[in-house]
């Protein structure tokens, strides 16, 4: 299966307010983002699933891409 780029946002809640995050991953479908965003923000945040709201899934093209590390991974 080919791998795909995904440009996701959403909020998380941090202490009582909610932070607005914007990320990209490379996943070979959409719903395996929805848990490599849990699990990467439980892991460095600290927080449960139920702290963190996705609101925009989209597959985007390399060039879309702004994430050096997604780039570079991709050259190849």
């Amino acid at each position: 299966m080919k791998t795909k780029i995904f440009k996701i946002q959403g909020k998380f809640l941090v202490g009582e307010k909610l932070k607005h995050f914007t990320k990209e991953l490379k996943a070979t479908k959409e719903e395996d983002i929805y848990e490599k965003i849990y699990s990467e923000f439980g892991s460095k945040h600290h927080i449960s699933r139920e702290q963190i709201q996705i609101e925009e899934i989209e597959e985007i093209s390399l060039e879309e891409a702004q994430d050096p590390m997604i780039k570079a991974m991709s050259n190849g």
